[in-house]
């Protein structure tokens, strides 16, 4: 790797309230977005919340008991969940 190649942003840590997925990347910024964004982690509770893995040292983030996976590109992005484009 060159030494101007960017490091990747990778998810250091995830926190869920009722209203929003706060994401801590690995250059110390926290992103949050839209919990609705994502519909199957609205629906879930505290505990399904807080079970997550991060994927490939933080590129993204699963959920395994409500199947759900969310990439840091794509919260970067600002992109929401195809469920949830597909209802709006």
């Amino acid at each position: 790797m060159s030494p101007l190649a960017a490091k990747p942003i990778l998810a250091s840590a995830v926190e869920c309230t009722e209203d929003e997925l706060i994401v801590t990347l690995s250059d110390g910024r926290r992103l949050a977005v839209p919990i609705v964004w994502f519909p199957r982690l609205a629906k879930a509770d505290p505990q399904e919340r807080a079970e997550y893995e991060l994927l490939g040292n933080g590129e993204g983030i699963h959920w395994p008991k409500i199947d759900e996976d969310i990439s840091v590109a794509g919260l970067l992005e600002g992109r929401p969940s195809v469920e949830f484009q597909r209802r709006t």
